[in-house]
């Protein structure tokens, strides 16, 4: 019997492959969620717009649940969002983490609180492994966040592919971004019913990082 689980879904290439993982071993996607920030129609570290990420999950076949919060108020914010789906049935969730240990305790942590389990398919695979299977699989990303302290400008807009990766490899920089080097959208892929038709503005500086404005074509 497939087990019933909501995803944390930044709408990246992590969360994306998260998904994807978990239902190859017997997981069944029921909901995913989205912490935006407190006072902007941005989700955290992503900078996406809700309309984005809610035409992600129209794709998916699910509901998607939105939460705001500050960094001060994001641990309330996330076990009041896995709280709500435990009482829902859903008594498991599933994290895009790989390696980091930190990151990791602290999910599994707020997630006991709540009463759910934290369920990590990504953990301890090697990085460029999965960035592999990411490109193997079908998946289309595009990198929309650069830290400019951590890598290159010239990467913002880029399709996430092999060549970028080595690239970025070459130049000593992680291809997966773990460190927060940069972020993705991901358009299309073996979770989603059809492609999400993004479209990207011009670039936008905000201290040292630069993101690229996405949205969502609407169909008429």
């Amino acid at each position: 019997m497939n087990k019933k689980f909501v995803a944390s879904w930044s709408g990246g290439k992590d969360s994306a492959m998260a998904v994807y993982k978990a239902g190859q071993n017997d997981g069944k996607l029921t909901r995913v969620w989205t912490m935006f920030e407190e006072e902007a129609d941005r989700s955290r570290s992503h900078a996406l717009p809700e309309s984005v990420i809610r035409a992600q999950a129209e794709r998916m076949g699910v509901p998607f649940m939105k939460r705001q919060a500050s960094w001060a108020t994001y641990e309330q914010e996330f076990i009041g969002a896995m709280k709500e789906s435990t009482q829902a049935g859903i008594d498991c969730g599933v994290f895009g983490d790989i390696d980091l240990e930190d990151h990791r305790t602290w999910v599994q942590q707020a997630c006991e609180k709540a009463g759910m389990t934290a369920w990590h398919p990504l953990w301890l695979i090697p990085r460029r492994q999965l960035l592999e299977e990411f490109i193997a699989a079908g998946f289309e990303a595009y990198i929309i966040v650069v830290d400019t302290n951590r890598m290159p400008e010239r990467f913002l807009g880029e399709r996430f592919t092999i060549e970028v990766m080595d690239e970025l490899d070459a130049l000593g920089i992680d291809s997966c971004g773990e460190s927060g080097e940069f972020h993705t959208v991901v358009a299309n892929g073996p979770i989603f019913s059809e492609r999400v038709p993004l479209t990207f503005g011009n670039r936008i500086e905000k201290d040292n990082y630069v993101f690229l404005p996405t949205s969502c074509e609407v169909k008429r």
